[in-house]
C-alpha cells in the first residue's frame, strides 16, 4: 500500500511539474492571451483534465508558473551574493535582479504579464512572499551593523522593494534595456548611499 501511495505521489508531481515547464515555455513565448489550454496539455504530454485537476484553469496554471520563477530567482540572487556586508549584499542583490529582469522569460512572465493577468495585488503578494524576508533579513543586518541608522525595518523593507520594482519595470519596457539597466542601478546605489547617512544629515520632510 505504501508502495502504490509513493507511486501515485510520484506521478503527482510529474504531471504537475509537467504542466508547470509546458506553461512556462509557452508563456515565454507568447503572451497568455495567445496561449490556450489545449496548447498547453499537448506540450505537456497530458490530458485537459490535468491541468484543472491541478490547478482551478489557466490563470492558476501561470500564477504557478510565476511563483516557479519568483523562487527561482530569490535562491539566484541569494547564492549569487553571499559575501560583504549587508548594504554590499543589497547592492550587489540588486544588480543580480537587473541582469536577470533582461532574461527572456523572466522579462515576459514576471515583469510584462503577470500583473496585467493576475493584477497588482496579487502580483506584489506573490513577489513578497519571495523576496520580502530576504531584504528584512538584510536591512536588520545592516542596522545591527551600524551601515544605516536604527529605524522600523518593515516599512523600509517595503519601501526599497517598492523602489527596485518600479527599476524593474522601468527596465522592461525601456527602449535601450543596456543603458536603462545601467540608470537604475546607479539610483539605487544612490538612494542606498543616501539611506547610510547618519540620521543627522537627513533632510527633514515638509
Amino acid at each position: 500500500m505504501k508502495k502504490e501511495r509513493r507511486t501515485q505521489a510520484e506521478r503527482t508531481t510529474a504531471t504537475r511539474g509537467a504542466l508547470i515547464a509546458a506553461g512556462r515555455a509557452l508563456f515565454t513565448e507568447r503572451s497568455y492571451a495567445e496561449v490556450s489550454a489545449e496548447e498547453i496539455v499537448a506540450a505537456a504530454g497530458v490530458t485537459r483534465g490535468a491541468l484543472y485537476h491541478h490547478f482551478e484553469d489557466k490563470k492558476g496554471l501561470f500564477a504557478a508558473v510565476f511563483e516557479a520563477i519568483e523562487e527561482e530567482t530569490i535562491a539566484r540572487i541569494g547564492a549569487g551574493t553571499p559575501n560583504g556586508t549587508p548594504i554590499e549584499r543589497i547592492r550587489a542583490g540588486t544588480r543580480t535582479w537587473l541582469e536577470i529582469c533582461r532574461e527572456p522569460e523572466v522579462h515576459r512572465i514576471a515583469l510584462i504579464e503577470a500583473p496585467a493577468v493576475l493584477g497588482w495585488e496579487r502580483w506584489r503578494a506573490i513577489g513578497d512572499r519571495y523576496s520580502l524576508a530576504l531584504v528584512e533579513h538584510l536591512l536588520s543586518g545592516a542596522i545591527a551593523a551600524g551601515e544605516i541608522p536604527s529605524q522600523p525595518v518593515p516599512p523600509l523593507a517595503h519601501v526599497l522593494l517598492g523602489m527596485v520594482r518600479e527599476g524593474a519595470l522601468f527596465l522592461a519596457t525601456a527602449a535601450d534595456p543596456t543603458q536603462a539597466q545601467r540608470d537604475v542601478g546607479r539610483v539605487v546605489d544612490q538612494l542606498l548611499l543616501a539611506l547610510s547617512q547618519p540620521s543627522g544629515t537627513a533632510v527633514e520632510p515638509t
